[in-house]
């Protein structure tokens, strides 16, 4: 519980920076991307096909994971500019419902990355760190979930 609070004070002050923010921030280099996402094998979500969509400087991702079963995550997530041109990080969270052959898992989220968006061609490469909070069937938490996503952006 602790950590889901964190989180949710982090995105709240997050928030509240990023409203204070002067609006000649540059915009994002791109608006939507759709791709793979590739994980370990021991977190709810895993490998699967990721989609993430900006609204303003935040970004709402899905991932469709796929392994023993199938799964779905939901993040929210904040961006902010780093020195570097289309190269960001970001911090979120959200939830997640698995359904495998004999389990159903349903959980939090949060996550923690850098999104490179290259110049020339239109992709976008992500490398994140989103453990989870089960929560049914039982408590658990898992931290070994680190990802890589390359997405096609339009």
């Amino acid at each position: 519980m602790k950590l889901i609070l964190t989180v949710v004070v982090l995105a709240l002050l997050s928030l509240s920076v990023n409203a204070q923010e002067d609006i000649s921030t540059p915009n994002n280099s791109y608006k939507t991307a759709i791709g793979v996402r590739l994980g370990p094998s021991v977190p709810v979500i895993k490998s699967g096909i990721t989609i993430k969509h900006f609204i303003g400087n935040n970004a709402i991702e899905g991932i469709l994971s796929f392994g023993n079963g199938v799964a779905v995550c939901g993040l929210y997530e904040i961006h902010k500019n780093l020195p570097v041109d289309n190269l960001k990080w970001f911090i979120g969270f959200g939830g997640y419902a698995g359904f495998g052959s004999n389990t159903t898992n349903i959980g939090a989220a949060g996550i923690a990355g850098l999104d490179y968006k290259f110049t020339d061609i239109p992709l976008n490469i992500s490398l994140d760190w989103k453990p989870e909070l089960n929560i049914i069937p039982s408590v658990g938490f898992e931290a070994s979930a680190v990802g890589f996503s390359a997405r096609f952006t339009f």
